[in-house]
């Protein structure tokens, strides 16, 4: 098993979750980064006894040296400090969990490194999938995906893989989602949703952006181009199906008419443990399913009607990479400008459609 562990965004959702997985782990924290929380990172860093912490906005990475002076950790700022964090010697493991399309030259970084690098942020395969691949081959870096969907992917393709390391076997890959809050509703209904509405999943706990993203079924989208990326598939061999238990995270059918899906709770410690022990198992912080009391899991298959993003991810996945950072970057400003109450919710996905046609005049 892996011992050292590097976390870029450790103060975001699955920072904190990978921190309480590598405690329980007993691994030890080299360094650690962050946007700019400053009273959280501050906290980690005492606990953690980082050797290196990294924080992007100057001004609270000038804070923090001034909090944290009594402690031996070298204080870094800036996308160089990100980029430091991700290549840090003495980290077997590096996670990168940073929001957005700023995640893509640390995870770069990281890969060069040779390591193994857990991708928990979806950003740098969606924009630059590509370069993302092409980069951990040449260094002999190794990815393990952390989002749920493609660890269940990872996990149900084990085994399977020829001499190349090809899957020809593969039918297709099932990506499941939980349908986020609104499942079931039309767009009329939509019209007046707002930021505080559309941030109450039912089923996971996550941040802002990326749970927007699940409510408007963006999230999905995003997920169906890094998983043409991390399993070399077309995205016509990708299927979204309605879950909403959230217990089965994705299947995969094969030729032969065998699917083999994998099940947990709904609790991203589970994949994020997977991704640091590969390829062995631990016990985990994770609650095991108890099959009696779920009683039924049932599908349905996506609006893209009433949520056209998960569409519009499939337009711009097929027209290629500047479509796929196009629409990545505008969703990203549209998830903005509804948080803000700049916009309504169902003017996200007009937002994204325009930037995927100018994308490609």
């Amino acid at each position: 098993m892996l011992n050292s562990i590097s976390i870029l965004g450790s103060t975001g959702s699955i920072g904190r979750q990978t921190l309480e997985v590598a405690e329980h782990l007993r691994m030890q924290i080299i360094a650690l980064s962050a946007n700019n929380n400053v009273d959280l990172l501050e906290e980690q860093v005492r606990k953690f006894k980082p050797n290196v912490v990294a924080v992007y906005d100057e001004d609270a990475a000038r804070e923090l040296q001034i909090r944290i002076k009594d402690t031996d950790a070298k204080v870094l700022s800036g996308m160089d400090g990100q980029v430091e964090v991700a290549g840090c010697s003495g980290a077997d493991v590096v996670v990168t969990a940073v929001a957005g399309q700023m995640g893509l030259e640390p995870t770069l970084a990281a890969l060069r490194t040779g390591k193994r690098v857990a991708i928990a942020n979806k950003e740098p395969l969606v924009c630059a999938g590509d370069v993302v691949m092409q980069t951990a081959r040449e260094y002999g870096a190794e990815i393990i995906p952390v989002d749920s969907e493609h660890s269940a992917v990872f996990q149900c393709l084990q085994g399977e893989r020829d001499r190349t390391g090809k899957n020809p076997n593969i039918k297709k890959l099932i990506l499941t989602a939980s349908g986020g809050p609104f499942r079931g509703m039309n767009r009329e209904e939509l019209e007046n949703i707002t930021p505080e509405q559309a941030l109450m999943h039912p089923n996971w706990n996550m941040g802002k952006k990326i749970t927007i993203d699940s409510a408007t079924l963006m999230n999905k989208g995003l997920e169906l181009i890094e998983a043409m990326h991390l399993f070399d598939i077309h995205p016509d061999k990708i299927e979204v199906l309605i879950h909403p238990e959230s217990i089965i995270h994705s299947m995969v059918e094969f030729t032969d008419g065998s699917t083999i899906a994998q099940l947990s709770s709904p609790d991203m410690r589970q994949p994020i443990q997977y991704a640091l022990t590969y390829p062995n198992r631990k016990p985990s912080l994770t609650k095991p399913l108890d099959l009696i009391k779920l009683k039924k899991l049932t599908f349905e298959p996506p609006d893209t009607t009433t949520f056209p993003c998960l569409s519009l991810a499939y337009e711009a996945a097929k027209k290629g990479t500047k479509a796929c950072a196009a629409m990545n970057e505008a969703n990203e400003l549209a998830v903005d400008l509804f948080l803000n109450k700049k916009i309504k919710f169902n003017e996200i996905p007009d937002i994204i459609s325009n930037a995927i046609n100018k994308s490609t005049i």
